[in-house]
């Protein structure tokens, strides 16, 4: 019996979809580093703007600030803000910090093909690939000049 073929769609059409932690994470980067330089923000502005639970926003800022991406500062005059600038900032990082990379389970236990399987070998070098390219890219590139995203966000 033949193979059906598959029609895959051209690569630049390929979608990867990155849990919503990690996309609300670089939300989060990509508001702060639109603000003037300096000025401080909030979770719940950060929510405000993306329509996210603060709930969700304030594990994601932690574990930001755990990484060094984000400083908080309490008091009255606190807030949260870069923890460095947005041009030492790689997006290939911050996936790596934010997001599981592990894309399929390869235990004994779950597949009896693990010991011959060479798909997750394939799998870590296109994650590897993946997350090279955009270590081409820092979070300055992403916010710089930008004034389509500042309008957008109503960042004056």
């Amino acid at each position: 019996m033949p193979y059906r073929q598959i029609a895959f769609p051209p690569y630049s059409e390929v979608d990867v979809q990155l849990t919503s932690f990690t996309d609300y994470g670089l939300r989060a980067l990509i508001y702060m580093a639109s603000l003037p330089e300096g000025r401080m923000t909030s979770i719940s502005e950060v929510t405000e703007v993306y329509g996210v639970s603060r709930n969700h926003m304030v594990k994601i800022i932690n574990q930001l600030s755990r990484a060094g991406y984000v400083m908080a500062v309490r008091g009255k005059n606190g807030g949260i803000r870069l923890g460095k600038p947005a041009s030492l900032i790689r997006i290939g990082d911050v996936v790596r910090d934010l997001e599981p990379l592990s894309l399929v389970n390869c235990s004994s236990e779950f597949c009896h093909i693990t010991p011959a399987c060479r798909l997750k070998q394939a799998l870590s070098k296109a994650v590897n690939s993946f997350l090279t390219e955009l270590d081409n890219y820092t979070l300055a590139d992403l916010v710089e000049e930008n004034t389509p995203l500042y309008k957008l966000l109503l960042v004056e």
